[in-house]
């Protein structure tokens, strides 16, 4: 049996606990001997994630569900085998469902053509859709969904007393997500949920990539400015509402404004 690494009461973090990293972040929350995990990672991580489980000493069969921050590739591929390894359910937001059971590979970022991405996605079916204001109880524990779209339409965070499982909504050094029109991003809905996390309680912030933080409310602040910025730049197509320079183009038109 291996020493458990346990980095907050009940929450034990498996990159951490392995000592390198398997993938996305992917948290064990227990009570006793019934547990969860937040997000699973690649499939060729799976049964490296459940032997691990297994030397920490978890019964495999008392695993309460599988869950999905959203669906992305990265956090999801390995859904459908861990599934079927532990005999357990998976719980998603409802559009994360629809994505993970079509297999869809453009929305989860497993086909990206340009940069020669193509990974596979199983179909995976989700026997619980979670949303905002339900509660996942692992034993005698509460996780509080939360609702934090922005970076995918799907993504979700958890709250368990004073720490969140955050999800891809905000890094230790003040990213976030990646913004991509393709993948259901939204820029106003992504301020909002960081401006939700900035402005709440919470006092340890538990990313799906790197390391877990004290919730910076400065930090948050100075994030929260930068995407405020990125509603007015072409940087970012579609996701942005407007583009300034085009009302100030038009105006030069009328005008009849030389370049200068």
């Amino acid at each position: 049996m291996l020493e458990r690494k346990v980095i907050f009461p009940n929450v034990i973090e498996l990159n951490f606990q392995a000592g390198h990293i398997i993938g996305c972040n992917v948290y064990l929350v227990f009570d006793d001997d019934q547990w969860a995990l937040i997000d699973i990672g690649y499939e060729e991580s799976v049964e490296e994630i459940i032997e691990l489980v297994r030397e920490l000493d978890f019964p495999l069969s008392k695993c309460q569900t599988l869950i999905a921050t959203h669906a992305d590739v990265d956090h999801c591929q390995g859904l459908s085998l861990a599934k079927q390894m532990l005999k357990t359910t998976v719980s998603a937001h409802a559009k994360a469902a629809k994505l993970l059971a079509t297999g869809d590979r453009l929305r989860t970022f497993a086909e990206i053509e340009a940069q020669n991405i193509h990974l596979s996605m199983p179909a995976v079916e989700t026997e619980h859709i979670i949303d905002e204001g339900a509660i996942i109880e692992i034993g005698g524990l509460q996780l509080e969904v939360w609702s934090t779209p922005g970076h995918a339409d799907s993504q979700l965070a958890f709250r368990m007393g004073d720490l969140l499982f955050s999800g891809d909504n905000i890094y230790r050094d003040g990213c976030v997500g990646a913004i991509d029109a393709h993948h259901g991003s939204d820029i106003p809905a992504f301020i909002r949920s960081l401006q939700r996390i900035r402005n709440s309680d919470i006092k340890w912030l538990l990313p799906s990539h790197g390391p877990m933080f004290a919730k910076d409310d400065a930090m948050l602040d100075k994030t929260i400015e930068r995407l405020q910025s990125y509603l007015h730049m072409a940087d970012f197509g579609t996701c942005a509402i407007d583009w300034p320079l085009m009302d100030q183009w038009e105006e030069e038109i009328a005008q009849g404004k030389l370049p200068n």
